[in-house]
């Protein structure tokens, strides 16, 4: 049978087939060699070092360093904020940045709720007559004494039968100046919503919700300085009234009573020596909650009682009788 295709002989007759196989992978010069000065070989091994690479990798040390003392800083926060009854001592650290007083020099308000050329800045609230938003009607007395308040309050068509104290809630509607010598317009209508709402310029901002976020906006509109840590523990103290103690169970309420007694054993007011918005809402979730399952230790009684001397908290608590 005949092959396919014929293929010449690899080698030649009998003489052997030698192949070289490799010795190495690659090959390098030896740097060790005796007849080379060892200068001109030390580039070759490691070579000189990149002035950008030194300088990216001395950027990215520094990166790391700042992310790791935020780090560092957000852990201690959180445990003040998830553990409301955790046997953390901040007060040496609030007085060494006690919050400003409220001072009798208004704040520019343009910085805050911006330029209108001329108009009124008008702060307007939606909130619903079967829960009074009070911490709202105590800002609104601090407000004016700070500013020339025009109060105005309104009632929703859909709604029917607003009780006659809170009509008058901002007090007694007289109008004696004219509109533009104003700095500051409240209006308050009461309507069926499930969370209180408030704008500043309705056809530019999507609403705030909730009393305690238009708290916090409101106390702004005094100027107060805080700092960083002073700062978190009042919104600590504000999540705690509306999260534990207005929606929580017996658990929560009695976690927040022990936090308010130890802070108010160290201090008159919750957050140092000055009234903040923290206590301002706590006051008007211990109202609204009358109804609460546990009972309020003394230190929180003493506290309560110190609000209640102040005209704003007194004149708001009439609404509730």
């Amino acid at each position: 049978m005949m092959p396919m295709y014929q293929v010449k002989s690899y080698h030649g007759g009998c003489a052997s087939l030698r192949v070289e196989l490799p010795t190495c992978m690659y090959r390098l010069p030896n740097v060790h060699c005796r007849t080379s000065s060892p200068a001109s070989k030390a580039g070759h091994v490691q070579g000189e070092s990149d002035p950008s690479l030194q300088a990216l990798e001395s950027h990215q040390d520094d990166i790391l360093k700042r992310l790791y003392e935020l780090k560092a800083a957000v852990d201690g926060l959180s445990k003040m904020i998830q553990t409301p009854d955790a046997d953390l001592d901040v007060t040496n650290i609030i007085r060494a940045s006690e919050p400003t007083a409220l001072s009798a020099s208004a704040l520019d308000l343009n910085s805050v709720l911006g330029k209108d050329y001329g108009a009124l800045k008008d702060i307007v609230i939606n909130a619903n007559p079967t829960s009074p938003p009070l911490s709202l009607l105590v800002l609104h007395r601090l407000l004016c004494d700070h500013y020339k308040v025009l109060s105005t309050v309104h009632t929703h068509s859909a709604v029917k039968n607003v009780p006659e104290n809170l009509l008058k809630c901002l007090g007694e509607q007289t109008k004696t100046q004219p509109r533009h010598e104003y700095q500051l317009g409240f209006t308050l209508i009461w309507k069926n919503v499930p969370k209180t709402q408030m704008k500043f310029s309705v056809q530019r901002m999507c609403p705030i919700e909730g009393e305690g976020n238009i708290a916090r906006f409101l106390f702004s509109l005094f100027g107060q300085k805080h700092s960083a840590v002073t700062s978190t523990l009042i919104d600590s103290w504000i999540d705690r009234a509306t999260f534990q103690l207005k929606e929580g169970g017996s658990k929560e309420q009695a976690a927040v009573f022990r936090s308010m007694n130890s802070a108010l054993g160290k201090s008159p007011w919750l957050v140092g020596n000055e009234l903040t918005v923290a206590d301002v809402v706590l006051w008007s979730v211990l109202q609204q909650t009358g109804d609460c399952s546990v009972p309020a230790p003394a230190n929180v009684h003493r506290w309560m009682k110190a609000c209640e001397n102040l005209a704003p908290f007194s004149t708001a608590l009439k609404l509730l009788k």
